[in-house]
């Protein structure tokens, strides 16, 4: 727990390198123990150095655990780079289970409650859409067709990238002979962020419109899981009902689709209309039956109004992406601070990106609750990894060079910290791709670390809100499940507020703690779950989709 200024930190006391908080010039006196030294050359805020010295094929350790070896023995006090570390991590096997754990103290929010919509089957939504899916990418148009028909004249149409009035500015000045450099030179106003004026339907927070570029073509394996995701995202807590447009003649069948629905809820009794583009004929009476269904769904879906949940009906996905340095020292541990919280209080939590946990195979599968759900976790790390290495790009390609620039210079690094997200309660349950998080507590769903792609999965799985950390930034979203965006350092945060909604930098610069950023969090989690705070990417219309090929997506 980081509570007072520190320029450097340990964040394991086992531990052979210390992280630097801010720059630190090159001959910058280090006291660490009985052991003071000055660094060897420049680091830059959330690299490492060496508290010793390291002789060639050393390994590195932190976290507690290895994350890499060194190419060339080392000084103490040595900046840790691309080009003296590469990367390693330990084997992993089936041993004894290592479920017992503190839980932390909830009696805050034992109390509290969220405003959700309740579902036939007893599940609690954080908002309340209308979606329109095409089963395969031939009916894109036809679902774009529909966005343009409904989205603005309903008050959902979002104006935060409506740039018409800058183009406007810009056609005046060119009609009034403007030249090139004059118009690059232009100081253009910027259009104010904000949602349509009114919407028909008061109790309905959006219709969304899931376009993809699956369902025929590619290999039966992802049609038939992109009808599972489909059936995620219409049985999900957050959708009030879905209008599916079929060509007819691909891999992706209704009949499958409805096989899915099943499968998550066998019961299920939301308003459902599919219709199929080769049995209808012509566009225009597919079109116009779609638009009727569509506008009568979104009548029944009104009916639906936000009533108090205890906080167990919470389900949060818990995602990174544009990671650094502080990543697994400030905002992940807090989410892990928060997964621990809300475990304690009976809800759910998904923790997912398997290429990022890539190093602590051991302690998650030592955590899973029986020897069963261990040894399905162990085997999709090694079937994927496998898979990638097959391909040319196994799990230690996974840092970006945005990760390394910023200190994450090996995939065992990075998934260290990232696995800080998931707190320390044990693993209820191991979820293969496309399938349902149903058990409360800490779930693993396997997915690449790709940021959207992830995303998309949890919300699939059940995610209600969705948690996500970044350094760097990013813009990412969700059509239906509200992502807040936490940033790990306070530069980043203030730089991109437009993005970004909580600052989790406060940790590093010592103005709280861990578990008060985690209180902080829950505190907002709870107001965007009941409506009243809207996140910025939902503010940015940041509606982000993509369907998981099974193939090598790291």
């Amino acid at each position: 727990m980081i509570k007072d200024k520190k320029t450097y930190l340990q964040i394991h006391p086992e531990d052979n390198v210390l992280v630097a908080l801010q720059d630190l010039p090159k001959g910058t006196l280090i006291e660490w123990k009985n052991n003071n030294f000055h660094l060897l050359q420049d680091v830059a805020a959330k690299h490492k150095f060496t508290i010793s010295p390291l002789s060639q094929d050393a390994e590195v350790y932190m976290y507690g655990v290895l994350v890499g070896k060194v190419n060339c023995a080392l000084e103490t006090g040595a900046l840790i780079s691309t080009e003296n570390l590469r990367h390693a991590a330990d084997d992993f096997k089936l041993s004894k289970r290592r479920t017992d754990w503190i839980k932390p103290d909830v009696s805050s929010f034992l109390a509290k409650t969220f405003n959700g919509f309740h579902r036939s089957n007893g599940s609690v939504g954080t908002a309340n859409y209308w979606l329109v899916i095409p089963l395969v990418f031939c009916e894109n148009r036809n679902v774009l067709t529909l966005k343009t028909a409904f989205e603005e004249k309903l008050g959902y149409k979002v104006r935060a990238n409506d740039y018409t009035t800058e183009v406007d500015e810009l056609i005046r000045l060119y009609q009034s002979g403007a030249d090139i450099n004059q118009i690059i030179a232009q100081d253009l106003s910027s259009s104010a962020t904000r949602a349509s004026d009114h919407r028909l339907f008061e109790n309905v927070d959006g219709i969304k419109f899931l376009n993809h570029e699956m369902g025929c073509g590619g290999t039966r394996m992802d049609s038939d899981a992109l009808c599972g995701l489909l059936a995620g995202y219409i049985t999900h807590p957050n959708v009030a009902g879905a209008t599916i447009l079929s060509l007819g003649c691909q891999h992706a069948q209704a009949s499958i689709l409805e096989a899915e629905i099943a499968k998550r809820d066998s019961k299920c009794d939301k308003p459902l209309y599919i219709f199929e583009q080769q049995k209808e004929g012509t566009e225009k009476e597919l079109m116009q039956k779609a638009v009727k269904a569509t506008f009568a769904g979104m009548m029944e879906a009104n009916k639906c109004i936000r009533q108090p949940a205890t906080l167990d009906k919470l389900c949060i996905g818990l995602e990174c992406g544009g990671s650094d340095g502080f990543s697994g020292i400030s905002a992940n541990p807090a989410l892990g601070y928060l997964s621990d919280i809300l475990v304690t209080l009976g809800g759910s939590v998904i923790l997912a990106e398997f290429p990022e946990l890539c190093g602590v195979e051991q302690e998650l599968s030592d955590r899973c609750v029986d020897e069963e759900t261990a040894d399905k976790f162990m085997e999709l790390m090694r079937v994927y990894n496998a898979k990638a290495e097959a391909d040319g790009s196994g799990f230690y390609m996974n840092p970006s060079p945005g990760n390394i620039r910023d200190g994450l210079i090996t995939d065992a690094i990075k998934s260290a910290g990232a696995a800080k997200k998931g707190g320390t309660s044990p693993v209820t349950a191991v979820i293969d791709y496309p399938e349902l998080a149903n058990k409360p507590g800490l779930n693993l769903l396997c997915t690449p670390g790709n940021d959207v792609e992830s995303t998309t999965a949890e919300v699939a799985a059940g995610a209600n809100i969705v948690l996500f950390t970044t350094g760097l930034g990013t813009p990412t979203g969700n059509p239906i499940t509200p992502v807040i965006k936490l940033s790990t350092n306070t530069k980043t945060f203030e730089k991109m507020p437009d993005i970004i909604d909580i600052n989790c930098g406060t940790i590093i610069e010592g103005e709280e703690s861990i578990q008060e950023a985690a209180h902080r969090i829950l505190d907002y989690v709870i107001e965007v779950a009941s409506g009243t705070v809207v996140p910025k990417a939902v503010l940015l219309g940041q509606d982000d989709f993509i369907p998981w090929r099974r193939g090598v997506s790291l």
